[in-house]
This record gives structure tokens, C-alpha cells and sequence, in this order.
């Protein structure tokens, strides 16, 4: 080897050190630009539209665009955000709403995707089925709020049976969709290594099919917010939708802006959840 060749020093500890990057061509000063300006780019140019529209909440009403009365700055806003959360009264309501919402989600997904997967099967089960399906599937949710009221009451059951109302269909349709369009010749290619009909299903189509079915899980995801603060405005001791409705009935304006900033952040959160989900459950799909 020549004497020239670079070698890596022994005697330290640092796997790269400075002078060693520096002589090598890898300068930190010049390589962690490079690496973090492409990716705070791509953060900014996401981020630009809402933050120009945080900015002009905040200017609109203190120029008088607007009545800073009904529409406060969005300082205003999170500073009554900062107070519910320092008295514990946001805690209580995201937890009654986030656990009825996970837990109507959870049923739709866990009864929508067996049934979705076997009508995607069953040309007589479609059949049968599609009548009653079509005909509550154009129903609207918040429509039959009355009738889960009436027969379920007013407390934690309808509520949570409106969300797995609200639900289903998304996911249902989308299975359904995702198995009828699995690619033939993948399904041919499996059956002539063997795979038996459940075997083909569990691992070929099923699994084909999770993209399909991750966009009505989102749809649903965001489902279960809308409908349930729709039906916490309307009978609810707690929730989010109670939050927004009694601050606005006590003219809490500032707070009601509040809750409606937390409402959406939560929809956020859920999605960001499921497209985490949908990434780990779809790791064979190539990346763009």
C-alpha cells in the first residue's frame, strides 16, 4: 500500500475524526448540509400553507378584517388551548372521545374487513348481500343518531355504535375492492406452487390488498372524529364536541376556537397513526 493512502488512525476513539474527514474529503461542515437543507426544504414547502393561513388568523382580526369578537388571533386561541390543558379539562374531554372513537374504529375494522374479504370472494354472498348494504350504505350516519339514541339511550353505547356505523362502510367497500383487484396472474403464480385456497388468501391476497384497504381505514379514521364530536354536540357530559358547544353557549369564544384546533389535531394524529401503520403492514410495496 503507498504511503499516501489515507489510513485510519487507531489510537482514537472517534470513528472519523475531524483532520481524517477533513484530508478524506468528508468534511462535517460541508456533508451535514448537504444531508439536513434538502429535508428542511421539503418540511417548509409542506408546511407554507398553513402557515400562511396561522398567519393571517392572527393578523385578520387585530387589522379588523374580521370581528376579533367572534374570530379571536390565533394567539388568543392557543393561549385558551394552554389553559384548558394546564386545568386538566382537555385531558378529560380528548379521553372521552379519543376512547370512544378507538373503540367504534376497532369493532368496524375487526367486523368490516372478514365480511369485505368474503363478499370480495363469494359471488353468492354479494348477491345476497348487496341489497341490504347498499341500502345502508347511502343512509348518512348522523341521520339514524335518533333511532341509536331511542334504542341504545343517550349514553356511551350509541355513541360508540354510531361510530362503528359510520365506519364500516369505508372499510367494508375498500376490502371488497382491494380482493376483486389483486392481480390474476399473482394469484395464478401462487396456485401453481401449491398454495392451498386459505394459504393463497392469508398470504397473496390479503396482503395484496392492504393498500386498498388502509384507504377506506383512513377514511374511516376520519369517519369516527366527524361523527362523534357531531353527536357529542348533541347529547354529551363530556367529549370534545361538548367542549366546543358549551364554550360556545357560554360565549367562551376563545375556547371554542380551541377545541376546534384540538378536534383537528387529533384527525391528524389518527391518520399519521394509520399511514405509519399502513407503511409497516405494506413493507414489500417499493418506494418512490
Amino acid at each position: 500500500m503507498s504511503s499516501s493512502t489515507l489510513t485510519r488512525p487507531e489510537s482514537t476513539l472517534d470513528p472519523a475524526p475531524e483532520d481524517y474527514r477533513r484530508r478524506a474529503g468528508l468534511s462535517v461542515d460541508e456533508a451535514r448540509p448537504a444531508r439536513v437543507l434538502p429535508l428542511l426544504g421539503k418540511v417548509l414547502r409542506g408546511s407554507a400553507a398553513i402557515l400562511l393561513f396561522a398567519a393571517l388568523w392572527e393578523v385578520a382580526p387585530r387589522i379588523g378584517l374580521v370581528d376579533a369578537v367572534f374570530l379571536p388571533p390565533l394567539s388568543t386561541s392557543l393561549g385558551a388551548l394552554s389553559d384548558l390543558v394546564a386545568s386538566g379539562q382537555l385531558t378529560e374531554h380528548l379521553r372521552a372521545s379519543l376512547t370512544r372513537a378507538l373503540i367504534g374504529l376497532s369493532i368496524a375494522i375487526a367486523t368490516a374487513i372478514p365480511l369485505g374479504a368474503l363478499i370480495g370472494r363469494s359471488a353468492a354472498v354479494a348477491r345476497f348481500l348487496n341489497p341490504v348494504l347498499e341500502l345502508f350504505r347511502n343512509t348518512a350516519a348522523l341521520a339514524l343518531l335518533p333511532v341509536f339514541v331511542l334504542i341504545l339511550g343517550i349514553g356511551e353505547t350509541s355513541k360508540i355504535a354510531l361510530v362503528v356505523y359510520a365506519c364500516f362502510f369505508p372499510v367494508l367497500l375498500s376490502t371488497i375492492t382491494g380482493v376483486r383487484t389483486v392481480d390474476p396472474l399473482l394469484l395464478k403464480s401462487a396456485r401453481s406452487l401449491g398454495l392451498r385456497p386459505l394459504q393463497l388468501f392469508t398470504k397473496v391476497t390479503l396482503p395484496a390488498a392492504v393498500p386498498t384497504i388502509f384507504t377506506g381505514v383512513r377514511m374511516a379514521g376520519a369517519a369516527s372524529i366527524l361523527v362523534l364530536v357531531a353527536a357529542e354536540m348533541v347529547g354529551a357530559r363530556a367529549g370534545l364536541g361538548y367542549l366546543v358547544t358549551a364554550a360556545q353557549q357560554n360565549f367562551q369564544i376563545p375556547a371554542m376556537y380551541a377545541g376546534i384546533i384540538t378536534i383537528a389535531l387529533v384527525g391528524l394524529s389518527i391518520n399519521a397513526v394509520l399511514l405509519l401503520a399502513e407503511r409497516r403492514l405494506s413493507r414489500w410495496r417499493p418506494t418512490s
